[in-house]
């Protein structure tokens, strides 16, 4: 089994959940609602929830129903310490190195954010490409039509030829239906759409051995 191109997604995926980035970037997306007296704090979280499943992410929703500005939105709610809640982790460079494949990341975030996740994490260099949520603007995923994007960006015309790596189920849904082979992270009990789950990307290898890569592919 081989492929010539990883997509990973970013958020909670290079990373653990439990690491305490979301909950930081949640709580910078409250206030920014606020502040653009969208609604009262009181139901922020439920107002959140609503666009979240309805438009597939909250900037979306806002962008669509409110006209908020993506780059404005996005700037405030990544406006956090990464490096209080990241640091280098070595097993997971030497994991991604061990893949010669091509390697690109596929977030709903921004480029920026992506960019200071993966310098903390010590993975510059690792990844070819980042296509970011304004680069699939207006979708994002899980839409079929953001991964058409990242498919065309990336110039790839087969989707079978990839892999998508992410924690989010109704992110790999999409995926799997399109034709990609998906990875879950961060459980052992997958969803019925990942062919395979692992508890971190560093487990990469336990469902891909890289002994089955030829050149050129992973």
């Amino acid at each position: 089994m081989t492929f010539e191109t990883m997509f990973f997604d970013l958020d909670d995926t290079l990373y653990p959940s439990t690491s305490g980035i979301w909950q930081a970037i949640g709580k910078r997306m409250d206030e920014y609602i606020v502040q653009k007296s969208i609604t009262p704090p009181e139901k922020v979280k439920i107002l959140r929830e609503n666009l979240f499943h309805e438009y597939g992410t909250t900037l979306r929703g806002l962008r669509t129903l409110y006209g908020i500005d993506e780059r404005d939105f996005l700037e405030y709610v990544h406006d956090i310490p990464l490096n209080r809640f990241l640091q280098k982790d070595e097993l997971l460079v030497e994991t991604l190195t061990i893949y010669p494949g091509r390697k690109i990341i596929f977030t709903n975030a921004s480029k920026t954010h992506a960019e200071r996740v993966i310098s903390i994490l010590g993975l510059d260099g690792v990844f070819s490409d980042i296509i970011d949520v304004q680069q699939i603007s207006p979708y994002c995923k899980p839409l079929p039509e953001a991964y058409n994007k990242a498919l065309a960006i990336s110039a790839v015309k087969d989707p079978s030829t990839c892999v998508m790596i992410d924690d989010s189920a109704r992110n790999l849904k999409t995926a799997h239906e399109m034709g990609f082979y998906t990875i879950q992270v961060g459980t052992e009990n997958r969803s019925p759409y990942a062919d395979a789950a692992v508890v971190t990307v560093a487990d990469l290898p336990n469902v891909i051995p890289v002994a089955s890569h030829s050149p050129g592919a992973w």
